[in-house]
């Protein structure tokens, strides 16, 4: 069950070779190979089924600070901007709007933790607004209710999942790149101990620089290289209602539901941080780095079954170059939805917004999240295997931060002051030494 997803046109063709290989077609690829190809560098961009196909479509379409992780906010802040830029610099439009996001909330402790999160928002030049009881109630009179406070954030805002990366990947062939999709990468040749080739189920391109952008898929590439990467995912289910509830929020967050507009005038609603833990032997290999950041969500998050373990994105197996892999066997990472949880979505949404009672669901999708122990992406060159960067577990905000994500990563490649600091992103601080031998081809 799929999001909705707009379908470009790539070019059928691999080229001989590249300055750079991003290896995966989501937003931080995508937007790692549109800023290399502005730059005139030379890039190809592997997608093994579909740009956007996987997490990259199936989020809420969130572009933020507000209550961002403060190593994050810098990034999330320089991403906005880029946001509003991809529309002029490509002709396309990315569903991308300012509209402000709105939290309301009748807790007075989670309220406590917003009003210092805006004191701290202030000290790096971020608006947020603290709304009184009547400010709250105003904002969210959609809902009928009393509310004890909330949020607004002005300056934050959303883009359309359902078309922003493909836009984005349309704009790498406009400025002279190469986007390749069904092309899986199998690994990566290394000569003198660093990158010089990317092994795809086509062929070979020869490269010096590799970028790691696979979302869910990271850590069972990184460990085909000898490569531990703790990376650890939790499957979320959402479901779309159709255009015609008026009156509603653009974009509004609540403990028991939240909603947000799309570009077709529906509405994306979702419960945050429910999601199912699949066991995968990925997931129980890292568990125990895991387990901090599991019991802190222990109220949303709960078992799942086997459906991970089915889907084969987490596996410890190793596999050849020259046979298919588990990204050929799947294309498209599509797991099923948790049903019990979109009926309890939908029942909550229409309780709390009761024009949502006249129109109906359009669309039900899963998705699998991928997240570090420590909830920041790992971005950056590996020590042990020059010209090859990981960028991964993004942890749930990968499309809002992805701008900001795939130009700080072109800025490093092509050394560019980067556009944000990004020693808070290493992947060693995620006691990545334990490398094994990484084999030359």
């Amino acid at each position: 069950m799929p999001a909705p997803l707009m379908h470009i046109e790539t070019n059928p063709s691999l080229p001989r070779e590249a300055d750079v290989v991003v290896i995966g077609g989501g937003v931080v690829g995508v937007f790692t190979a549109y800023y290399l190809a502005r730059r005139g560098v030379s890039v190809a961009l592997l997608e093994k089924g579909r740009i956007a196909a996987e997490q990259s479509s199936r989020n809420w379409g969130w572009c933020r600070q507000q209550n961002r992780d403060a190593r994050e906010l810098p990034m999330a802040t320089k991403s906005l901007d880029l946001w509003e830029k991809v529309a002029r610099e490509t002709g396309e439009d990315t569903g991308f709007r300012r509209c402000g996001l709105l939290y309301l909330s009748q807790d007075e402790n989670e309220l406590a933790g917003w009003a210092k999160w805006r004191d701290f928002a202030r000290t790096v030049g971020v608006t947020t607004h603290m709304l009184s009881a009547e400010e709250a109630s105003e904002r969210g009179k959609a809902t009928g209710r009393q509310w004890k406070g909330g949020v607004f954030s002005p300056t934050d805002g959303t883009a359309d999942p359902s078309k922003a990366v493909p836009v984005a990947a349309r704009g790498i062939m406009a400025f002279g790149g190469g986007v390749h999709q069904n092309c899986a990468a199998r690994g990566i040749e290394l000569s003198a101990g660093r990158v010089s080739g990317v092994v795809t189920e086509a062929g070979t391109i020869r490269t010096k620089t590799v970028v790691m952008a696979g979302g869910v898929w990271a850590s069972s590439f990184c460990n085909q290289l000898g490569i531990r990467f703790p990376q650890a995912s939790v499957r979320s289910s959402i479901l779309a209602v159709a255009p015609g509830a008026n009156g509603l929020p653009d974009a509004l967050h609540t403990a028991h539901v939240s909603l947000t507009r799309r570009g077709n005038g529906g509405y994306t609603l979702a419960i945050s941080g429910r999601a199912r833990v699949d066991p995968t032997p990925q997931q129980l290999k890292f568990s125990r780095e895991f387990l901090p950041m599991f019991a802190r969500r222990w109220r949303s998050l709960a078992p799942g079954a086997l459906e991970g373990w089915r889907q084969g994105h987490e596996t410890l197996a190793k596999w050849a170059l020259d046979d298919i892999t588990p990204m050929e066997k799947n294309r498209i990472l599509d797991p099923k939805p948790d049903m019990g949880q979109i009926r309890l979505t939908h029942r909550r949404a229409r309780e709390l917004l009761p024009e949502l009672n006249n129109v109906g669901i359009s669309d039900i999708w899963a998705g699998y999240i991928d997240s570090t122990p420590d909830g920041v992406p790992a971005i950056g060159e590996l020590e042990a295997i020059p010209g090859f960067i990981l960028a991964a577990g993004f942890s749930g905000h990968g499309f809002g931060i992805g701008p900001g994500a795939g130009h700080m990563i072109a800025d490093i490649i092509t050394g560019d002051e980067p556009i944000v600091d990004p020693r808070p992103y290493r992947p060693e601080r995620l006691n990545m030494a334990a490398w094994g031998k990484v084999a030359e081809f």
